[in-house]
């Protein structure tokens, strides 16, 4: 008989602290309904992880102007199938869904994809949010010839102007024997037809007509003579 009551003693206490709220199991429990409630962690919104594209992007600045032969990457926010990626004409033309073809002659990529929003604004989208990137820059040189040390073509850089004497620079700099008073240069103009003009290059050298290091443009040829002896 005492050895009964002893047994129920035991089993009373041991159903108590499993019930009692300090226990492990009851913290455990508590812990669990708790990240339920906050759903374990996870954005109650999930849509407000999704942001925008930036404006311009790439890197090309805003302000670069684009050139035929540009390679350019055109998004349209929320609107994969809408994703291109076309190459300027040679009269920097591209062709893109709904809008079809669209000039984007002498346009800097701010204005370019400004003028594409409003397109798409117009006619096919509710603000539809643009962006554009260059992905590869169309290869634009120079000739440099004559009496410098690496005749030959002369890249222009896609981010900033070529002036005379830096191609000069970049092809090796002048001979011993180059006539640096009698550099020319020869440009096709807007009618097709070269014209050819003499520089002085000690001149702007010296600093005394620095207006002649003027820039360079696709096409242009670069002569350096050789001093008559």
């Amino acid at each position: 008989m005492r050895a009964g009551k002893f047994a129920g003693l035991w089993l009373f206490t041991t159903i108590c602290l499993i019930a009692a709220p300090g226990s492990e199991g009851g913290r455990q429990k508590a812990d669990n309904r708790g990240q339920m409630a906050d759903g374990g962690g996870l954005p109650s919104d999930p849509s407000s992880a999704v942001s925008p594209p930036p404006s311009v992007s790439g890197s090309a600045r805003p302000e670069y102007v684009l050139q035929p032969l540009d390679l350019i990457k055109m998004e349209v926010f929320q609107e994969p199938d809408m994703e291109r990626q076309v190459r300027l004409s040679q009269d920097s033309t591209v062709t893109l869904p709904l809008i079809n073809t669209i000039d984007l002659k002498g346009k800097t990529l701010q204005e370019a994809q400004e003028l594409i929003r409003q397109l798409y604004d117009r006619d096919y989208l509710v603000n539809p949010q643009i962006n554009l990137t260059v992905l590869e820059y169309a290869k634009h040189d120079v000739k440099v010839l004559g009496s410098v040390d690496k005749a030959g073509a002369v890249e222009i850089p896609s981010d900033k102007p070529l002036k005379l004497l830096d191609a000069i620079a970049l092809a090796g700099g002048f001979t011993r024997l180059a006539d640096r008073r009698h550099v020319t240069l020869t440009r096709t103009n807007e009618d097709g037809k070269p014209v050819t003009s003499e520089i002085n290059a000690d001149d702007i050298l010296q600093s005394k007509n620095s207006t002649d290091n003027l820039p360079l443009k696709e096409g242009d040829v670069i002569y350096v003579p050789e001093r008559i002896l």
